[in-house]
């Protein structure tokens, strides 16, 4: 959907191809023309997504040379490719020949600017990488070096701050992504880590000790400065999750945090004001600040009171004493008025609010929450979906319109009436509900790709058997969990999607907001003073409760403490990773 934009005029582009579905690679770069200045721009073109009619891309402009104020990017396909959708750019198409032209928003590129756009299509027979592409009429063909090799990126943060940027539609667009130095040594100590240890994950900012740093974890300073040093010239984003309410989790034991239900003061001048100074320093104007704010939180007040089944006692204090809505709306005001802060609320997953009687009410309470304490839903750039979670990205081999000898696939057990089958369709839908009801029409979507792969040897490959809606769907579906759910340090899963800007309509980025390898909760109690708690829910013997329907619990054994290394698990996330490793 959204994409950056950037001040610019005239210069030529080179394309580089790649197609992860194939692994083929194609690289072209431009050549100067008579009277043109120096070549130096490409095209990056990716298949997000494949599959056996149709598929997805992300097309990355980035200018190396003179700076253009509008662009027209054109190429051919050899097969018989049709786009038959696009974001971030107009996609014409004649034939085999592709015209994309720059939106109103992302046409201007500055040397070493960059924009992105998106595009799905239909194919049969082969999805070949487009051989030739050309930017405002010229070819880019043949190959140019560099006549000087590149400078070597500062080692300490630059002297002066950066210049502050205005706000763009996707802040992921055009930019690198932060590496977290403490979950990457973590990763690459690993047996066969090294593979993802320079992935982008999320900084958890889960108790008040945080701000400042604990012991094997840096403080939000110290990771702002290494983030500048990261960053370059370019851009880049850091990823921060805000996650420190009063009553914290009032549905689960794991993770009920430091601050007790009534601490709504302590909340504000403890937590969110530290950060917001910290956020707000100009050495920090530079970088673009990705908050995920407050996960697990307002749905409960939805699904989780009297009246419903799966009611708690600590969830109808927190509705009561309206703290939820109040601490998110403070940080959403604190936070979003930082020019370079970007809000995403947590918008659970589809397996907590997919259904109608959860669906709607939650997206007005995300409003409410949106404009309280001072805020708008101005302050609100978009909302994040499965964060933690394992709900898969995409189911292929069922769709909820299915039915079964004249049953429909909403009455089986796993899907129970459910609107939705998987993250994708939910995070599009709920995307559409809140613009309806008044958050912005450019409002992103982030989806935690982060441990919903459900690859290796048990990954289906075609739909189940056709016997009954139950065989069908448990056959085909690539999410292995015995319940919607469960939650905690899942049994099977696989690291997901990797990390990507615009992967489909609405969607801003597939992110790794939850570090694999960093645990759901204990599988027994655990002494500590971080406010975690012990919830049977992360027991492997736990036979459940109402909330994922009196079924086996299927954590992992011997888990520790939420947000501690848990080995056991980042192996098996990585044995089961969809794309394999």
């Amino acid at each position: 959907m959204s994409r950056t934009s950037r001040t610019s005029r005239t210069a030529l582009l080179a394309a580089l191809g790649l197609i992860t579905a194939t692994g083929a690679t194609a690289t072209v770069f431009g050549t100067a023309t008579a009277g043109a200045a120096a070549p130096g721009c490409k095209v990056d073109y990716q298949v997000t997504n494949q599959w056996s009619t149709g598929f997805g891309a992300n097309v990355t402009v980035t200018n190396t040379g003179d700076p253009v104020s509008a662009w027209t990017l054109e190429w051919s396909y050899a097969g018989n490719q049709q786009v038959t959708q696009g974001w971030n750019a107009t996609i014409t198409q004649a034939g085999a020949a592709v015209t994309a032209k720059n939106a109103s928003y992302n046409g201007a590129l500055a040397t070493g600017g960059s924009t992105s756009f998106g595009f799905n299509g239909t194919y049969s027979g082969t999805n070949a990488v487009p051989a030739t592409f050309k930017l405002n009429g010229v070819t880019c063909n043949g190959a140019t070096e560099p006549t000087e090799p590149p400078t070597t990126p500062p080692t300490t943060p630059p002297t002066t701050p950066p210049p502050a940027g205005s706000k763009v539609d996707n802040p992921y667009a055009g930019a690198k992504v932060y590496v977290n130095p403490d979950w990457s040594a973590k990763a690459a100590a690993e047996p066969g880590g090294s593979r993802i240890a320079n992935q982008p994950t999320g900084v958890w900012m889960d108790r008040i000790a945080a701000i400042n740093g604990t012991p094997g974890a840096r403080g939000l300073r110290a990771h702002l400065d290494e983030a500048l040093k990261q960053k370059g010239s370019g851009e880049l984003v850091v990823q921060l999750v805000i996650y420190n309410l009063p009553g914290r989790d009032c549905a689960a034991l794991a993770s009920n945090g430091e601050l007790g239900a009534t601490e709504i003061g302590r909340y504000k001048t403890e937590y969110i004001d530290p950060i917001a100074a910290i956020l707000a320093d100009p050495k920090y104007a530079g970088l673009r600040i990705v908050n995920a704010v407050e996960i697990d939180s307002l749905p409960n007040l939805v699904t989780n009171v009297s009246g419903r089944p799966t009611a708690t006692a600590n969830c109808d204090v927190m509705k009561a004493n309206g703290n939820y809505i109040t601490g998110v709306g403070y940080a959403l005001n604190k936070l979003g008025s930082i020019g370079n802060v970007y809000n995403y609320v947590d918008a659970g997953h589809h397996g907590w609010l997919g259904w109608d009687s959860n669906f709607g009410p939650s997206a007005e309470l995300f409003k409410t929450a949106a404009t309280a304490e001072g805020s708008t839903v101005d302050k609100v750039h978009g909302f994040i979906v499965n964060t933690a979670n394992y709900s898969a990205l995409k189911e292929d081999h069922f769709k909820i319109g299915d039915s079964v000898n004249g049953t429909s696939v909403r009455t089986s057990k796993w899907i129970d009436w459910n609107q939705y089958t998987d993250e994708l369709s939910y995070a599009q839908a709920m995307r559409d509900k809140l613009v309806s009801i008044g958050f912005n029409s450019n409002l992103g979507m982030l989806v935690d790709t982060s441990r919903n792969g459900w690859g290796g040897t048990q990954r289906p490959t075609g739909p189940g058997a056709l016997t009954n809606v139950d065989t069908y769907v448990n056959g085909g579906k690539y999410d292995r969990r015995i319940h919607l759910g469960n939650w905690c340090n899942q049994s099977g899963a696989g690291l997901g999607e990797r990390p990507q800007p615009a992967p489909a309509a609405g969607i801003d980025a597939y992110v790794w907001m939850k570090p694999p390898g960093e645990s759901d909760g204990a599988s027994k109690e655990i002494p500590n003073t971080e406010g975690k708690g012990f919830d049977r829910m992360c027991d492997p013997t736990y036979t459940g409760n109402v909330r994922n329907g009196n079924s086996m619990s299927g954590a992992l054994p011997d888990s520790p403490l939420a947000g501690a290394w848990f080995s056991a698990q980042f192996q098996e996330l990585m044995k089961n990773a969809h794309p394999a490793l």
